[in-house]
């Protein structure tokens, strides 16, 4: 990942914080990217995706050739959802929820700057509760929503389906 510099530093760019907004939960090609960035010279957002690649932030997943050139699609590097205890380091750890804010500010954004946002229509919902759990207690809460939520999470495209994300956050908070 991240050798010289922490990813926290790395994404304090503003340049390389908005092209790992514009890539959360979705893939887009430069061309992509620059469409989202109008404001960002094609040369300047080319060395910060090449920096963010570099740097295993985003992956090229898929190439194809356009007129001789090659076109890459990018899409945000997946860290492992679930990591193996003690494997993940403090530098990591502040990388992984560095990226996981951006994409979630990027993807909030998106919304509000949409052309018609209403929260209560459209089911927006923000909300940070307390929860006084055990360990065993958390695991169980956890096996309850895979059990509602895995039915829903495979379901595909369809007629009068809307494309919803669903966050959640779960971290022990301070005594």
């Amino acid at each position: 990942m991240v050798d010289q510099v922490s990813l926290t530093e790395l994404l304090h760019h503003p340049v390389r914080w908005r092209v790992v907004q514009a890539l959360n939960n979705r893939t887009l090609t430069t061309g992509g990217l620059a469409a989202e960035l109008p404001d960002v010279a094609t040369t300047t957002l080319y060395r910060h995706v090449a920096t963010l690649v570099s740097a295993g932030v985003i992956d090229v997943v898929s190439e194809r050739r356009v007129r001789g050139a090659v076109e890459r699609t990018y899409a945000l590097a997946t860290p492992p959802s679930v990591p193996e205890p003690g494997t993940v380091s403090p530098q990591e750890l502040r990388g992984m929820i560095t990226s996981f804010l951006a994409g979630l500010s990027g993807d909030l954004e998106r919304y509000a700057s949409g052309d018609d946002p209403d929260p209560v229509r459209d089911g927006v919902s923000m909300r940070q509760a307390v929860l006084w759990l055990s360990d065993e207690e958390l695991a169980d809460l956890g096996g309850r929503l895979a059990e509602v939520l895995g039915p829903v999470v495979d379901q595909g495209e369809a007629p009068g389906r809307r494309r919803r994300l669903f966050t959640t956050v779960v971290v022990p908070a301070p005594d």
